[in-house]
């Protein structure tokens, strides 16, 4: 275990005794970011992150590391402030819904640009996608988190497609992939917040809606649904991909189940789901929903009963 004297110790807890500033080194445990990923993420301005950051710096508890013509931050490897940080993260509840959406909004935000992550869970997604066949129209792809996803709606004969990417990264990432695959598809680029989109330019009605990673608390989460379901055809379809950990609040008195959670919210945003399913590859958990209009998916269930 690292020790230090009194003074430094005072200063460390001065310096990450400040929630934004907490955050932060939350943020930068994972990885390292840069100034525009942790502001997106944490939903402030640029240069307020900017003074936190030069307060961590300052302090000896992040390093700024340059990266081509990003400058990012991550934690200090000096042994001792790296032993100070890890156990004061130690204590706190990761699960917490503002923490858990800083770490999915910063995930999104720093999609490397020019480059897309691919991995087996995004193969298994795109599998689950295909599976059930073009759809007659237009796809709309919610959140570009999985590119095998994304090339799979955008690689279907005669079926145009639309993306909103959560960042300017993940956008700029979404339109390599496009291209260097020579496919096809309109890349807008949006915010992680629902509220702030700007539908016009996304046309429709769609005939499948994919909401892959979506919003990452569960009020914005059913904003989201709210959307999807009015960008639907009457008989389109909608595919969701939520991972485990933003479907729990830590903090609720109590807390559902992540399968008859997600099951309600598609419900309760006028959704009938036809199928729902955990899906695991190398440690990362997600639901994955299929899910129709709610009169369209009782249509469905009464014809093929009628058969």
């Amino acid at each position: 275990m690292q020790t230090v004297g009194p003074d430094e110790l005072i200063r460390w807890l001065r310096a990450a005794g400040e929630p934004s500033r907490l955050r932060l080194l939350a943020l930068c445990m994972d990885s390292s970011l840069s100034v525009s990923d942790l502001a997106r993420s944490l939903k402030q301005s640029e240069p307020r992150v900017s003074r936190h950051l030069r307060i961590l710096c300052e302090a000896g508890l992040i390093e700024r590391a340059p990266q081509g013509q990003w400058v990012h931050y991550r934690l200090s490897p000096q042994p001792e402030a790296l032993s100070f940080v890890r156990g004061l993260l130690a204590q706190l509840d990761l699960r917490d819904p503002l923490l858990a959406a800083d770490r999915l909004a910063a995930r999104a935000a720093a999609t490397p640009e020019g480059a897309a992550a691919e991995s087996r869970l995004g193969r298994a997604l795109a599998r689950l996608v295909s599976g059930t066949g073009a759809p007659s129209g237009a796809t709309l792809v919610i959140g570009v988190s999985h590119p095998e996803v994304l090339a799979e709606a955008a690689g279907r004969s005669g079926a145009p497609c639309t993306a909103l990417a959560h960042s300017r990264r993940a956008a700029q990432a979404a339109r390599t992939l496009l291209r260097q695959r020579g496919l096809s598809c309109s890349v807008i680029e949006a915010g992680p917040d629902p509220a702030a989109w700007h539908l016009a330019p996304l046309g429709g009605p769609f005939a499948e809606v994919i909401v892959d990673d979506p919003s990452h608390t569960t009020a914005a989460l059913v904003r989201t649904l709210a959307l999807a379901r009015s960008l639907l055809r009457a008989e389109g379809r909608l595919w969701i991909f939520e991972r485990y950990e933003s479907l729990e609040g830590a903090r609720e008195r109590v807390v559902e189940h992540p399968l008859a959670r997600l099951r309600r919210l598609l419900s309760e945003s006028g959704f009938h789901c036809e199928r729902l399913s955990p899906l695991e590859e190398q440690g990362e958990h997600v639901l994955a929903a299929l899910a129709r209009a709610a009169q369209a998916g009782r249509s469905a269930a009464t014809t093929s009963g009628a058969r």
